[in-house]
């Protein structure tokens, strides 16, 4: 399991590409991803187009990132999901709380 971080050129965006599974065994190594940024970050994708499965652990993940990217005010965008990891968004009504594409 990998998960790789990249900014954009100026700095306002963070993504984290998330590879193989997403489960509480990858809890530490996404919440450094995202704490190590600075104050300039005001975006965040998060690119699941390698992701092979995900949990109710990581959807709590996804939940600390958006608590931490400011709550309702935050800009999170899920993109590139496979179909099974769509459907466990959708039907944990993730469509409410993130942009996912």
């Amino acid at each position: 399991m990998a998960i790789q971080t990249r900014r954009s050129e100026d700095g306002r965006t963070l993504t984290i590409k998330i590879e193989g599974r997403f489960d509480f065994s990858t809890h530490q190594a996404f919440r450094d991803a995202y704490e190590q940024g600075d104050q300039e970050v005001s975006q965040y994708v998060i690119d699941m187009s390698d992701t092979t499965y995900l949990d109710s652990s990581a959807l709590g993940m996804l939940l600390l990132l958006r608590d931490y990217a400011g709550g309702d005010a935050a800009s999170i965008r899920i993109e590139n999901c496979n179909s099974d990891v769509r459907r466990i968004l959708t039907i944990s009504n993730f469509e409410q709380l993130f942009t996912i594409r």
